[in-house]
C-alpha cells in the first residue's frame, strides 16, 4: 500500500464529510497546500452503468470553452491537399503511409491524439496493436476520422476532447488548472456534465450519475452536488 504523504493528509483534514457545491469546492481547492507545479483539476464521476455491456458504454466528445490548460500533441493520417489542410490548422506529425511505417518500425507514438481520413483508416490497421493499447487508435465515435481534417485539428487545439466510461463504470476528466480563474473551472465543469448528460445509453436505467468528486493532480479529493 503506497503511504500517503503529509501535504496529503493535512489537505484531507480540510475536507468536511459532506457534499460540497462545485463554487465551494473549487475554493477549497485553491485553498489547499499545492504542488509546485500547476496542478490540473479533475472531475471524477460514478456512473449507474454495467461496463460489461456493450449498450451500456458511455463515450462522448466536447468542446470546453477554456480547454484544460494542455496542449495537445497531434497526429494527422493523411495524403495529399490533406497533409496542407492538416498543416495549416497547426497539426504537429503529419505523414501517410511513411509515417505509419515508421510507427510500425520503432513502435513509438510520440503523440496524445491521432486523426485520420477515411481512406487511411486500411492502411491504420497495420499499427492498431501499437496505438490501440495507446488510447490513440482514430475512430468514427469520438470524430477523429473524418474528411474534415482543419476542422478537426482546429477544434482539438480549442479544447475539444474526447471522453469514456473506464472498466469500472467511471469517468475522469481534467477539466482545467488550478491557475484558471473559479469561473473558468465552472464554465468548463458544465460544459461537460451537459455533454456526459447527453451521452446517457438509452439502455441504462435508473440513476445515471451517483457520485461527483473535484481533485487537483496531487490533492484528496472533494466531494460534490450536482444540480
Amino acid at each position: 500500500m503506497i503511504k500517503a504523504g503529509k501535504r496529503h493528509m493535512t489537505n484531507k483534514t480540510k475536507i468536511a464529510k459532506k457534499n460540497y457545491s462545485p463554487e465551494e469546492a473549487i475554493v477549497l481547492l485553491k485553498q489547499l497546500k499545492k504542488a509546485k507545479f500547476d496542478e490540473s483539476v479533475e472531475l471524477h464521476v460514478r456512473l449507474g452503468i454495467d461496463p460489461k455491456q456493450g449498450e451500456q458504454q458511455v463515450r462522448g466528445t466536447v468542446s470546453l470553452p477554456h480547454g484544460v490548460g494542455k496542449s495537445k500533441r497531434i497526429a494527422v493520417f493523411a495524403e495529399g491537399e490533406k497533409e496542407l489542410e492538416a498543416k495549416e490548422a497547426g497539426a504537429d506529425i503529419i505523414g501517410g503511409k511513411e509515417l505509419i511505417d515508421k510507427i510500425r518500425q520503432t513502435g513509438a507514438a510520440n503523440f496524445d491524439i491521432a486523426i485520420a481520413t477515411p481512406e487511411m483508416m486500411k492502411d491504420l490497421a497495420g499499427i492498431a496493436k501499437i496505438l490501440g493499447p495507446k488510447g490513440l487508435m482514430p475512430s468514427p465515435k469520438n470524430e477523429t476520422v473524418t474528411p474534415n481534417i482543419g476542422r478537426a485539428v482546429t477544434e482539438i487545439k480549442k479544447g475539444k476532447i474526447a471522453f469514456k466510461n473506464d472498466d469500472t463504470g467511471n469517468i475522469h476528466q481534467i477539466i482545467g488548472k488550478l491557475s484558471f480563474s473559479d469561473q473558468q473551472i465552472i464554465e468548463n465543469l458544465n460544459s461537460f456534465m451537459e455533454a456526459l448528460r447527453r451521452a446517457k445509453p438509452a439502455a441504462s436505467k435508473g440513476v445515471y450519475i451517483r457520485s461527483s468528486t473535484l481533485t487537483t493532480a496531487m490533492g484528496p479529493g472533494v466531494p460534490i452536488t450536482l444540480a
